[in-house]
C-alpha cells in the first residue's frame, strides 16, 4: 500500500508544479492502487449491486486484479455498458437516470480517479467545492458568509442538463492539454462511449459523463474548471476595482457631530441614538462609481456570483457567462433558474439555503451588508409534510415492525441530518416546530406498536442530555449489551441556534463508532489463506450486504462460515474458491487443516 501512496504523491507533486502528466498509463499496472481502491469501495452499498453482468464485489481476489492489469498491458480492456435505472430526484417527482457499472469497471474507475484527482486537485479553483476532498456544501456556504459582505446583486447560475450534455470532444481536448499519454486518453474515451442498457436494450452515449460512474464527478470538475478559470481570470478582474468605498458624506457629518458633542461633555447615553443612526447609514457610499466587487462560488453544476455594482453590469456578466458556456463548453444556462436577484430585498437560493444581506435596519443593531443564510420556509414545510396529515402528526406504518431502538435511531438520525445541514441558518430555531412534529410522530408510532398512549410512551422514553453548554430534553432508548456499554439511540437533545462555525458530524458525541481501518481487509487478502479450511489455492473474498442477512439467531444448525462471520462481526470472509462455491450452493465447506484454528 505504501507504493500506491508514493505513486500518488509523485503525481500530486507534478500537479502542484503544473507540469504535464506523462506515461500515466503505466501507473495502472500497479496492483497496490487496486488494493487501495478495493479498500475504499467494498463498504459502499452499491458494491453488492449488479450492473449489466452478474459480477459484484463478492468473489474479489488478487487474481482479478492481475487479470485487469494483464488486459491493460495488452491494451484489450473493454468497458461494459452500464445498467441504467431511474431514481426519484430529490425534492421533485421527476426521475433521474442512474447508471450502475460492473464491479471490475468500478475498480478500474476508482484507480483512474485516484490518479487523475492527485494530479488535477492542486490545480482546481479554490472557489469550486463540489465532489472534492475536504470540501462540500458547508465549505462553500462558509466562504459566502465570511467574504461576500456588501454584495448588492446575486447572479444565480444553473446549467441545463450539465452532466448529460458534456461534450466528449471538448472534454478530451481539455484532458489532452495536460495529459501527454494517448493510451490513457483512449481509455477515457472508450469509457465515455461505452453506452448503457435500458431494459436490456443497448443505447450509445453520444454526450455526457457516465451517470453513476466513479470517475464521472472528477471528469465533470475537469470540464467545469474551464468556467472557473474564465470567471477567475477574465470576469473578476474586469468587474473588480477600487480598494475601498469612498466615505458616505452623511456618515462623515454624523461622526463629526458625535465627536463635537463628546468634546462638549455629552454623556454616552445621550449619544446612543446618533451612534445607532451612524451604524444604520454605514460608512461606505453604496453608489461609489469607482468601487466594484465580483465574487464567485461553484458546487458541481450550480454556481453563484455576488456583484457589488449597478444592475446593468450584472446583466452584462450574465450575458458573458451564457456566451462562454455556449461557445467554449457547448452548454446552456437554464432560463428559469438563472436569475439576477437584488441582495437587499430578495433571496438567492443556493445549496438549499436562502442567501441575502442585512438591509439598513431601523434599530441600527445589526451591521448592514452582512451576509444572511436562512432556512427556506418551503424546505421546512416539505420536511413537516412527511410526518403529518391534515396538519396533524401521524404514525409511520413502515416502521411499526421495527424495534424501539431502531425507531428512535431512525427519527434521531433524520432530525440530526437536517438540523446539522442547516446549522448556519440564522432562523435555525424554526426547527423547533419540526422537532415537535417528529417527536409526536415517533411517540404515535411507538404507541401504535405497543397499543399504548403517547403520554405513556413519552414518560418512558423521556431523558436529558448535555449539548453545547446545557441540558436538553430528548427521547432515548438504551440497548443493553453483556460486558459492554449500552448502545444509545436518541431523538432531539440538540441546541437549535445558528452557528456558522458548527462542526458537522452525524453521530452521538458519547459513542465511538469509528470504523476499523480499511487496511485490515487488505492484510487478510494478502495473507492468501482461506479462513475456513487453510487452503492457499484461488483465494477470494466472500461478501454479504449486512450481518442481518446471515440470520444467525433464527437457525438452529448454523454453517461454520456463518459462525465465523458472526463471531468476527465482519461482512467479509477470506475463503478459497472451493469453499466459496460451497457457501453459495448451501453445501458444507471443507474442514480446517491442522494449521488453521
Amino acid at each position: 500500500m505504501r507504493d500506491a501512496e508514493t505513486t500518488l504523491l509523485i503525481i500530486e507533486d507534478r500537479g502542484k508544479k503544473n507540469l504535464p502528466l506523462e506515461d500515466v498509463y503505466r501507473r495502472l499496472y500497479n496492483p497496490d492502487l487496486y488494493l487501495r481502491a478495493y479498500g475504499r469501495l467494498y463498504r459502499n452499498e452499491g458494491a453488492m449491486t449488479r450492473g449489466a453482468t452478474e459480477e459484484t464485489v463478492d468473489g474479489m481476489s488478487q487474481e482479478k486484479i492481475r487479470d485487469i492489469i494483464e488486459k491493460l498491458q495488452c491494451e484489450r480492456y473493454r468497458w461494459t455498458p452500464v445498467r441504467r435505472t431511474y431514481i426519484e430526484k430529490k425534492g421533485s417527482t421527476k426521475m433521474r437516470p442512474l447508471g450502475i457499472p460492473t464491479w471490475t469497471d468500478k475498480l478500474l474507475q476508482e484507480v483512474m480517479r485516484s490518479i487523475l484527482e492527485a494530479y488535477y486537485e492542486p490545480q482546481f479553483s479554490p472557489h469550486s467545492h463540489g465532489f472534492r476532498p475536504r470540501r462540500g456544501c458547508h465549505t462553500a456556504l462558509k466562504e459566502i458568509f465570511h467574504t461576500w459582505t456588501g454584495t448588492r446583486w446575486f447572479i444565480e447560475g444553473d446549467i441545463k442538463g450539465c452532466f448529460d450534455n458534456i461534450d466528449h470532444t471538448v472534454l478530451l481536448s481539455i484532458l489532452r492539454e495536460k495529459i501527454h499519454d494517448n493510451r490513457i486518453l483512449i481509455l477515457v474515451e472508450n469509457l465515455l462511449k461505452a453506452g448503457y442498457l435500458e431494459e436490456w436494450d443497448y443505447r450509445p452515449t453520444l454526450s455526457g459523463t457516465p451517470q453513476g460512474g466513479i470517475v464521472s464527478p472528477l471528469l465533470a470538475n475537469i470540464y467545469m474548471d474551464r468556467l472557473d478559470d474564465f470567471v477567475g481570470t477574465t470576469l473578476i478582474p474586469r468587474y473588480t476595482r477600487g480598494e475601498t468605498r469612498r466615505r458616505n458624506k452623511d456618515y462623515v457629518r454624523l461622526i463629526a457631530k458625535i465627536q463635537k458633542l463628546r468634546r462638549d461633555g455629552a454623556d454616552e447615553i445621550s449619544l446612543k441614538p446618533l451612534k445607532k443612526e451612524a451604524r444604520r447609514i454605514g460608512h461606505g457610499d453604496q453608489h461609489d462609481p469607482d468601487y466594484r466587487r465580483l465574487r464567485y462560488i461553484r458546487y458541481a453544476d450550480d454556481f453563484l456570483l455576488g456583484f457589488t455594482g449597478p444592475k446593468e453590469e450584472a446583466e452584462e456578466i450574465k450575458v458573458q457567462l451564457e456566451q462562454f458556456l455556449r461557445d467554449h463548453l457547448k452548454l446552456e444556462l437554464s432560463p428559469e433558474k438563472t436569475l439576477i436577484t437584488h441582495a437587499g430585498t430578495e433571496k438567492a437560493r443556493f445549496l438549499g439555503y436562502d442567501i441575502g444581506v442585512n438591509r439598513l435596519p431601523a434599530d441600527g443593531k445589526s451591521m448592514p451588508g452582512r451576509i444572511q443564510l436562512r432556512l427556506p420556509i418551503q424546505k421546512l414545510e416539505a420536511k413537516i409534510a412527511k410526518y403529518t396529515k391534515d396538519g396533524k402528526p401521524i404514525h409511520r406504518t413502515d416502521l411499526r415492525d421495527g424495534s424501539d431502538f431502531s425507531m428512535v435511531e431512525k427519527y434521531g438520525s433524520e432530525f440530526r441530518g437536517v438540523g446539522q445541514y442547516y446549522g448556519f441558518a440564522k432562523n435555525r430555531y424554526w426547527f423547533h416546530r419540526l422537532q415537535w412534529v417528529m417527536g409526536q410522530s415517533l411517540l404515535k408510532t411507538l404507541a401504535h406498536k405497543h397499543k399504548s398512549t403517547v403520554r405513556k410512551m413519552a414518560r418512558r422514553l423521556q431523558a436529558e442530555v448535555y449539548h453545547q453548554g446545557g441540558m436538553r430534553k430528548c427521547l432515548e432508548v438504551q440497548l443493553e449489551r453483556e460486558g459492554k456499554e449500552p448502545l444509545i439511540a436518541r431523538f432531539g437533545g440538540i441546541r437549535l441556534t445558528t452557528d456558522p462555525l458548527v462542526n458537522i458530524e452525524d453521530r452521538l458525541a458519547d459513542q465511538d463508532r469509528t470504523p476499523p481501518p480499511r487496511a485490515e481487509l487488505i492484510t487478510r487478502l494478502l495473507a492468501d489463506q482461506c479462513e475456513l479450511c487453510g487452503s492457499r489455492e484461488e483465494i477470494q473474498i466472500h461478501h454479504v450486504r449486512k450481518l442481518a442477512d446471515l440470520n444467525v439467531k433464527g437457525r438452529k444448525e448454523r454453517p461454520s462460515w456463518v459462525l465465523k462471520m458472526a463471531a468476527l462481526k465482519r461482512k467479509t470472509l477470506v475463503v478459497c474458491r472451493r469453499c466459496h462455491v460451497a457457501i453459495h450452493a448451501g453445501k458444507p465447506t471443507r474442514k480446517p487443516t491442522a494449521s488453521v484454528e
